[in-house]
């Protein structure tokens, strides 16, 4: 009867040590996919995001105006810019 016990233990323990580094394996591999999930879903808002800005600057002439504006500071012929500098700072002519 000890034999058996003694032999079921040995068994358990040869299966535990065949078993247990693919399982922890597995795990790290678990974690790892569900990261790239994440992952691909935050990419997948910022291309829709980028998607929606294509299709506004080839359909929306507004918003390409407010684009050169902002990021080119682009003016229409006659218009002039104003700078307002906060007090206590002094620009510098260049």
């Amino acid at each position: 009867m000890i034999k058996n016990g003694l032999s079921l233990f040995i068994l358990t323990v040869i299966i535990l040590a065949l078993f247990l580094p693919s399982y922890s394996i597995m795990q790290d591999l678990k974690l790892k996919n569900l990261e790239y999930a994440r992952r691909i879903t935050a990419l997948e808002e910022k291309n829709k995001k980028f998607e929606e800005e294509r299709r506004l600057l080839q359909t929306d002439p507004d918003y390409v105006e407010k684009v050169g504006r902002e990021t080119m500071g682009l003016i229409r012929p006659g218009e002039t810019v104003y700078n307002i500098v906060p007090a206590g700072q002094q620009q510098q002519k260049q």
